[in-house]
C-alpha cells in the first residue's frame, strides 16, 4: 500500500501553492460513475479553428458549464463540493475535455491569464483512462511527466501559468477514453455562455475565431483525422458571436503564434 496515495504531491513550488497532484482523490467506483454520467450526459462540442491557411479540427471533444446552476443529471455539483472541500476557491466555471483515444491530445500551453481570476487555482479532475501530462518550465529544461490516474486531482496555481506549460501528448498505444474536468475561477465576462444564444461580450467576439458543432456521437470516425492539430488548450468557453468570419485563416505572425499557444 502506498502510504502517500491520499496526500498531494508537490510538483512545482511557488508562492501560491504551485502545482500539486493528488493521485487518489476519489475512489475508483465513484470516478467510474462520474465518467459514465458525464460521457453520456454532457453537451459535447466539436471545435474547428483557423490555423495558417486552413481550418483544422481540435483533437478532442469539449463541453463547458457555468457553476451557478449546473445542469440536472450531471454530477458537477457533487464534484465541485468535493474539490472545494480540499482546495477552496471561487470556482464559477467548469470545462470538460474528452480524449477519445491516444490520437486526441492538447499541445503544451498555459491557461490564458486574462481568462482567470488572479490568485485563484485551477483544479483538474481526471476520469477514465490514465494519460501522461507533461509539465515544462518556460525558462527551459526537461519536462516533468506525470501519469494522471482516474480519480486523481491536479491543482495548478494562477502563478504557475506564468512560469510553466502543460500538455497531453499523442500516443500510439491503444488508449481507452479519458476525460478532464477542470474547475476555474473566471472573470464575469469570461464565464461560459448559458443558455445557448446568450449574447457574448464585444471582447469575447473579437477574441474568438472558432466554430463549435454539437457532437451527436462520440464516434471518432464522424470527425476525420485529416487536418488535426494538437493546438488549442480547450480552456476558452464558447461565446456566440456575429460579424466575424469564423473560418478565415490567421495570416498575421503574432496571431499564428497565439493560435499555436492558446
Amino acid at each position: 500500500m502506498d502510504l502517500f496515495a491520499d496526500r498531494p504531491q508537490t510538483l512545482v513550488v511557488d508562492a501560491e501553492g504551485g502545482i500539486r497532484y493528488w493521485p487518489a482523490f476519489v475512489g475508483g467506483d465513484e470516478a467510474a460513475a462520474w465518467f459514465a454520467a458525464l460521457r453520456d450526459g454532457c453537451a459535447w462540442q466539436h471545435q474547428r479553428r483557423p490555423m495558417y491557411d486552413r481550418v483544422v479540427d481540435v483533437p478532442r471533444l469539449q463541453a463547458w458549464y457555468a457553476l451557478d446552476a449546473p445542469p440536472d443529471g450531471l454530477p458537477l455539483a457533487t464534484m465541485l463540493a468535493r474539490v472545494q472541500a480540499a482546495f477552496p476557491a471561487a470556482y464559477n466555471s467548469v470545462g470538460l475535455n474528452l480524449y477519445r483515444d491516444g490520437r486526441d491530445s492538447v499541445a503544451m500551453h498555459n491557461d490564458k491569464l486574462h481568462m482567470l481570476v488572479p490568485g485563484q487555482p485551477i483544479a483538474l479532475l481526471s476520469l477514465g483512462a490514465t494519460r501522461r501530462m507533461n509539465i515544462r518550465a518556460k525558462a527551459g529544461g526537461r519536462a516533468l511527466g506525470i501519469d494522471l490516474e482516474p480519480g486523481s486531482l491536479l491543482v495548478m496555481s494562477h502563478a504557475s501559468q506564468t512560469t510553466h506549460e502543460h500538455g497531453i501528448p499523442k500516443t500510439s498505444q491503444a488508449m481507452p477514453p479519458r476525460m478532464s474536468v477542470v474547475f476555474r475561477a473566471r472573470p464575469a465576462m469570461a464565464a461560459p455562455s448559458r443558455p445557448p444564444g446568450q449574447k457574448a461580450s464585444e471582447a469575447g467576439r473579437n477574441a474568438l475565431r472558432r466554430t463549435f458543432t454539437p457532437a451527436h456521437t462520440l464516434n471518432r470516425s464522424v470527425f476525420p483525422a485529416a487536418g488535426r492539430t494538437s493546438g488549442a488548450d480547450g480552456e476558452t468557453p464558447p461565446m456566440h458571436h456575429s460579424g466575424m468570419d469564423s473560418t478565415s485563416p490567421i495570416t498575421d505572425p503574432a496571431a499564428r503564434r497565439a493560435a499555436r499557444r492558446p
